[in-house]
């Protein structure tokens, strides 16, 4: 079939969401010349004999024209509904395909058709992206050069593809990536039950639907209609905790247990700790094998999932000459995935047609500063800073004076206790402690880190740490947290830098009740201008189940279980980030 959408940015094309460039002006870009043909359920053979399914959407005329695999394992049949929808993520085919590249959207094993048993980021998935990216190469219509493109999952499969390094692979653009599935599903020792557990059955329940109901007439209106201007433009502000709120609606929905109820037993039961099963999912000793480049970015909000990982995927990629990174501010990435398709089309040129289109231009960062305006640019990450030191006073104040010292408590309580309603007489379940009012604007970027001293009435608790701006108002914007399970505090300090430590997660060690604890617990990385007149404020809890506490996207954790009362020393020591 044949088709003559145009999407971009250009009057009278179907108009894309969501920014296009890190700010920028690029040159020599391919324009948009051809026609669309598009060949569904193309079955890809894998070296074991299995067979993958993809749909071939490419320029409708003789020729070879380089590639773009966005292989997941979500419905590639509704890649192009326009639902925004969290799987909704393989980049925009009536942008590519004109523009003169094949755009091949592939399922994983056991998803979409595809045969075998999903495995959730393991090394057979690895072995399959190689075998792909390699049949893609070989066909007719390729010329040989192959990239990868598309979010999320999307962006995960691109670095799965790079480590086992199939020759045609030619450059990536893993944008929102995950390469250590523990950081992304078990944050320091936490299970972020509330995104792993809705996201393996949306798996299951989608896994299970066949081509037809994927192309039916149905699908087909809502297509044309979640696509009409006005209604596409909307979508262009949603955010991550709508998709989030969207998946947990489906998870009362039956679906076959195996192997999505498998999966979740292994990651939230099975395996609580890093052991072999998640050894086999990490990326990040892989990530020297790759020698191409490969561009990186991500939304500043998207600090539960996709954001720790931009960074330590950034620090690992030692051998790739050419590392690339664009940090995006609000709704910089929303769904159906259409942002920063002019970059990645600068990127491509560049990579795949050999044109001089000036995406290596400048520093090799390039981020939003939010609060500020403008883009900035740094030539490594992070930019060039000190630590700002303040203290969590036992009155409730954030200063670079701690004061009288003292503590503050919070309990936390674990189910099954039997109380009908709590006692007035109860410790806060959650502290936080605040800042004067700015006296001038303060730029934070970088390694953030919490050194807590505290005590606990428990062998076992978590601590749950959100760091925010409050406007003079009193609104409190959430910015960026952080997590720790008290019992998975080691620290590996020869491996740690200042700001940024390496929590192994290994081995549990129960915490001595009643004795203070230094624990050194990272927030994600951020950047953010507090204003004149703003404050900052940090907020402390031990169960963010309860849905009044602050959760950044709405994630949150299975909780610890224990019942404690836990004592926040004034001793303790928020470190920022602040540019030079």
């Amino acid at each position: 079939m044949s088709a003559t959408s145009v999407s971009g940015i250009d009057a009278g094309q179907r108009q894309l969401n969501g920014p296009q460039t890190t700010g920028r002006q690029y040159r020599n870009l391919s324009a948009p010349e051809h026609r669309i043909t598009t060949d569904i359920n193309i079955a890809v053979p894998m070296r074991d004999g299995v067979t993958l399914m993809a749909d071939v959407h490419r320029p409708d005329t003789d020729g070879r024209f380089p590639a773009l695999i966005a292989a997941s394992p979500y419905p590639r049949q509704i890649q192009d509904l326009g639902a925004p929808a969290g799987f909704i993520e393989a980049g925009a085919t009536d942008f590519w395909v004109p523009r003169g590249y094949t755009h091949v959207i592939a399922n994983l094993r056991g998803t979409g058709g595809s045969g075998g048993t999903f495995g959730f980021f393991d090394a057979q998935e690895r072995q399959d992206l190689y075998d792909l990216v390699e049949w893609v190469a070989a066909q007719p219509w390729c010329d040989g050069n192959v990239g990868m493109i598309g979010i999320s999952y999307f962006a995960m499969t691109q670095l799965e593809a790079a480590v086992e390094r199939p020759p045609h692979l030619r450059a990536i653009f893993p944008v929102a990536v995950t390469s250590d599935l523990y950081e992304g599903a078990v944050h320091h020792g936490l299970f972020s039950s509330s995104f792993v557990t809705p996201f393996l059955s949306m798996l299951g329940l989608t896994a299970a639907r066949s081509d037809a109901f994927w192309r039916s007439r149905p699908l087909g209106v809502a297509r044309w209609a979640l696509n009409t201007p006005p209604l596409h433009h909307k979508f262009a502000t949603m955010n991550g905790e709508a998709a989030v709120t969207m998946m947990r609606g489906l998870l009362k929905v039956p679906h076959d247990p195996h192997p999505w109820d498998e999966l979740w037993l292994d990651a939230a039961v099975r395996h609580p700790t890093r052991d072999a099963w998640w050894d086999e999912r990490n990326l990040l000793p892989l990530l020297e094998k790759i020698d191409i480049p490969v561009y990186l970015g991500c939304d500043w909000q998207n600090a539960p999932l996709h954001l720790p990982s931009t960074f330590s995927t950034y620090a690992a990629l030692t051998n790739s000459a050419t590392v690339r990174i664009g940090m995006l501010g609000e709704f910089g990435l929303t769904w159906p995935w259409e942002s920063l398709h002019i970059e990645a089309l600068a990127w491509y040129d560049h990579w795949l047609k050999r044109g001089d289109t000036g995406i290596l231009d400048g520093p090799a960062v390039r981020y939003v500063l939010p609060g500020a305006e403008g883009w900035r640019t740094s030539e490594s990450w992070p930019p060039p800073g000190t630590f700002h030191e303040l203290a969590l006073r036992a009155d409730g104040g954030l200063d670079d004076v701690e004061g009288d010292a003292g503590g503050r408590d919070l309990m936390t309580l674990g189910a099954g206790l039997g109380r009908a309603k709590p006692s007035a007489i109860d410790p806060p379940s959650a502290l936080t402690w605040i800042t004067q009012p700015l006296p001038e604007p303060l730029d934070v970027v970088g390694n953030i880190e919490l050194r807590l001293v505290a005590s606990s009435t428990a062998a076992d608790t978590a601590w749950i740490v959100t760091l925010s701006d409050v406007s003079p108002d009193g609104t409190a914007e959430p910015v960026t947290a952080g997590w720790l399970r008290a019992s998975l505090r080691a620290v590996d300090e020869a491996a740690s830098r200042p700001g940024a430590p390496v929590l192994p997660c290994r081995h549990a060690e129960a915490v001595p009740v009643g004795v203070d604890v230094e624990y050194r617990i990272p927030l994600v990385p951020n950047a953010r201008r507090f204003d004149t007149g703003h404050r900052i404020q940090i907020a402390i809890t031990s169960d963010d189940q309860d849905p009044d506490t602050p959760a950044i996207m709405n994630f949150r954790h299975a909780s610890v279980g224990t019942s404690s009362v836990n004592t926040v020393r004034s001793s303790s020591r928020l470190l920022l980030p602040v540019l030079a």
